[in-house]
């Protein structure tokens, strides 16, 4: 009997039927790949040498679109952070091939078995990545904090930088455990540290959540629940102090573009706080949400389903471009204050004109025209580019939890309730092991532990569904 296409038989063969359904941008067009090969041997280098600063990466292992690179010192009376990021503008010129395509694009996905870049690889991965050891063209930005971690002053401008040094996440955790790190790291640690004290303060948010991954193994594919390390927060806050200060530059200039997120609704609010009380996850009278989540533990199964009720304050992120006087929603409710993305443009569009818009204030100099009148679409195309992102990486997620439970339909499974949905009854249980969130039906207590059986793992629709054990 033939097997009909559009069941996957193998994992990639679903990875290649998910590029198709969400119309994922093949390989590059010839012509975009002859400009990058071009501009990649001829970059823009009227910069200045910052070559003597000791420039470090920290990114994952593997990963070779180094989109930036720190430094760190201690001033006599805080602190100055030196951050480089790719300056990708020195290669792409608004309106040329690569520009053109990269606006079909948005922004790069990620997938299990590959990656769909903004850029050509000789760009993303060779001639502007910040790779060790290569003379680089990068857009600095100097940061001087006080003793506290509150930003003093701002600058930026284009240098050629040489990163002397690529870390992972993981040995900086463990240099700063053990004690054994100095220089940049043990101050990324302090610094780190003081802003995320600020954010609590100000009353941002990071949520203590895992993130679900697809991992490869054995020639296959794995699903787990992977925590943060502290050293990615720490880092994170250098990449949120950037973009803090290019919003504050761009809104002072009243000429950019914003990452905005609104408050919270008043009813999602409410009903948040009714989860709480519901859960006995402690909401005393005045602290604000970041508060509440700052200390929550993601592996106790009623904080883990608080969590999760929760993220519905996060949503509505998107873009906002301006002109003249600052927009109505300037803000980032979950950063609580304004913010821009400018330290990843290898890998998102936006940023690299965001970027050039603060250089051009920065320098006090008008944003250049082409700069200026892309501004108004940025906002609409980056939202397309964002939800289809995000729909291919549950997509992936899905089909790989599918594909591990196919042949266990009927089986019993320990997990954790953490969404009821109250209109049509059933809602969410995370399974502790493999690590998998999915319906399931039945009247469901919200945070606790209970037995699920499997009732539907389909690879073809990417479906996964339970029943509570009887």
């Amino acid at each position: 009997m033939q097997v009909p296409d559009e069941i996957p038989l193998k994992l990639e063969d679903g990875f290649d039927r998910i590029r198709r359904e969400f119309a994922l941008p093949g390989d590059f067009p010839r012509a975009v790949l002859d400009e990058a090969a071009w501009v990649a041997r001829v970059p823009r280098l009227d910069a200045k040498d910052m070559t003597d600063v000791p420039f470090v990466t920290i990114d994952p292992p593997g990963s070779m679109d180094l989109d930036q690179a720190l430094h760190l010192e201690r001033l006599r009376a805080g602190y100055r952070v030196w951050y480089a990021i790719a300056d990708v503008g020195a290669f792409v010129r608004p309106g040329g091939v690569i520009d053109t395509e990269a606006r079909v694009r948005g922004e790069t996905v990620y997938m299990p078995a590959g990656k769909v870049p903004l850029h050509p690889k000789v760009l993303s991965e060779d001639a502007a990545s910040l790779l060790p050891g290569a003379l680089r063209p990068a857009v600095v930005w100097r940061i001087d904090l006080d003793g506290d971690g509150r930003t003093v002053g701002a600058d930026v401008q284009r240098a050629l930088v040489r990163s002397r040094e690529r870390y992972d996440y993981a040995y900086v955790q463990a240099v700063i455990d053990t004690g054994t790190a100095d220089g940049v790291l043990e101050l990324l640690a302090e610094i780190g540290r003081l802003r995320l004290a600020l954010e609590r303060e100000r009353g941002g948010v990071t949520l203590p959540t895992p993130d679900q991954e697809v991992v490869a193994a054995d020639g296959g594919y794995r699903l787990e629940f992977r925590l943060p390390l502290p050293a990615e927060a720490w880092n994170a806050q250098i990449s949120l102090l950037t973009g803090m200060a290019a919003a504050a530059m761009m809104l002072d200039a009243e000429i950019g573009i914003l990452r905005v997120l609104p408050p919270p609704k008043p009813d999602d609010l409410a009903k948040v706080r009714r989860v709480a009380r519901a859960l006995d996850v402690p909401w005393p009278e005045g602290a604000g949400y970041g508060d509440v989540v700052h200390d929550l533990d993601p592996k106790k199964a009623q904080q883990a389903a608080f969590l999760h009720e929760s993220r519905v304050l996060l949503r509505g992120a998107g873009y906002v471009a301006f002109d003249g006087a600052p927009p109505r929603l300037a803000e980032h409710a979950a950063v609580a204050a304004p913010y821009a993305h400018v330290t990843a443009p290898l890998r998102r569009l936006v940023d690299r004109y965001a970027t050039e818009a603060c250089l051009a204030i920065a320098a006090g100099e008008p944003v250049p025209s082409d700069v200026r009148a892309a501004l108004t679409a940025l906002p609409d195309l980056m939202s397309t580019s964002g939800r289809r992102t995000n729909a291919v990486e549950r997509a992936c997620v899905d089909l790989v939890e599918a594909f591990l439970l196919r042949d266990r339909i009927g089986q019993a499974f320990e997990a954790v309730v953490i969404d009821v949905d109250e209109r049509r009854g059933g809602g969410q249980v995370q399974l502790l092991d493999p690590a998998v969130i999915a319906r399931c039906d039945g009247t469901l207590p919200l945070g606790e532990q209970v037995t699920v059986r499997l009732s539907q793992a389909d690879p073809a629709t990417r479906e996964v569904r339970f029943g509570l054990a009887t």
